[in-house]
């Protein structure tokens, strides 16, 4: 009886899975690293017609009406006001900042600096003609250049900081962190990256 007995117990602890070491976070397809959204700024440093003129061109860029930024504080070389609007911006999620997102990484040759990553994994570059993404160049529009802006987040687990019950911080070991956004960086997109 005791032998048939411990054969069950062995079969059953056998269809358990195995407990999780530490190394093994590259299964969690919780873990795995994905673009948050992507935020496209142009900052003109004086209202009138060339911001209206670098708003079109993210419009065109992005299919999405752009957010005008106002100046914090008067700076008199620089000729701005407060409350005086200076730059605008485009946020971009889903697949459509992927899009962008590769544009204007072959634009910079997929290299990007160590600086340009953040200590919480996100990552940040600038290109200097908008025509360089695909846009054709217009003479009355004028030449641009754009602040590229990304946001990482993990596939999973990224509610608790959101929920409206139970709010809670995202943890320590599930935030993303600056190595492994690079190794995304290189390994996704078969980057470069210098000192």
């Amino acid at each position: 009886v005791g032998e048939s007995g411990d054969h069950g117990f062995l079969s059953l602890t056998r269809g358990l899975s195995q407990p999780r070491s530490m190394g093994d976070e590259d299964e969690n397809p919780m873990k795995a690293l994905k673009i948050e959204k992507l935020i496209l700024n142009i900052s003109v440093g004086e209202s009138g017609d060339r911001l209206t003129r670098a708003s079109k061109v993210l419009e065109d860029l992005s299919g999405q009406q752009p957010v005008f930024s106002k100046a914090r504080y008067t700076v008199r070389t620089f000729g701005i006001r407060r409350n005086e609007k200076i730059a605008c911006h485009v946020t971009i999620r889903g697949e459509k900042a992927e899009e962008l997102l590769e544009r204007g990484l072959k634009v910079k040759e997929y290299e990007l600096r160590k600086k340009n990553f953040s200590q919480t994994g996100n990552f940040g570059f600038g290109i200097m003609e908008h025509i360089d993404l695909g846009l054709k160049y217009n003479p009355s529009t004028g030449i641009y250049g754009m602040d590229f802006y990304v946001v990482m987040k993990r596939a999973g687990g990224g509610r608790v900081a959101k929920r409206r019950a139970k709010r809670t911080k995202i943890g320590f070991q599930h935030k993303c962190t600056k190595t492994e956004t690079q190794k995304w960086f290189v390994d996704k997109y078969e980057g470069i990256l210098t000192n």
